[in-house]
């Protein structure tokens, strides 16, 4: 099952990349159905909270007329930065999914364990590693070819 959620998180990432977003792509579940997808727009917006977990959860709640998302996972392509981790905990998401690990801003196991600091009153379940290949993939492919379009202006 978080295959096929997963495979809706990237569908979301590749919708970012379309317009030239950074392809992180995030899917929110409640009882097997999907209540909210978004995907990055921080420039789009020209917003630094336009990350994809941020805009899925504010549809989330909306959605269901609560900030309390307490039986829901969050599927999302890319480990969830200290910004992000922390909108999970306060929304009180139950699980959270994501592919790739983020060794240069994730906070639930690269560049610090949020989710291991005592004294939360929440603390989501994780999985990680779902459909890692393919959401690496996504952003190599896209901060590649963003250092080759920098490199033919230098030119």
């Amino acid at each position: 099952m978080d295959e096929k959620y997963m495979k809706a998180a990237i569908k979301e990432a590749m919708k970012a990349e379309s317009i030239d977003e950074v392809p992180i792509g995030a899917v929110i579940v409640l009882e097997d159905k999907i209540i909210a997808r978004a995907h990055n727009l921080r420039e789009t917006k020209q917003d630094s909270l336009a990350h994809a977990e941020i805009l899925a959860i504010q549809k989330a709640c909306k959605k269901l007329g609560t900030w309390r998302l307490e039986n829901c996972t969050l599927y999302v392509t890319l480990e969830p930065c200290p910004m992000c981790s922390g909108a999970i905990l306060q929304s009180r998401i139950k699980r959270v999914v994501y592919g790739a690990a983020d060794p240069k801003g994730g906070c639930i196991e690269s560049c610090m364990q949020m989710y291991e600091i005592k004294g939360f009153n929440h603390y989501p379940e994780v999985t990680n590693g779902i459909l890692k290949e393919e959401c690496s993939e996504l952003l190599k492919k896209f901060f590649k070819c963003k250092r080759e379009e920098k490199k033919q202006r230098n030119n």
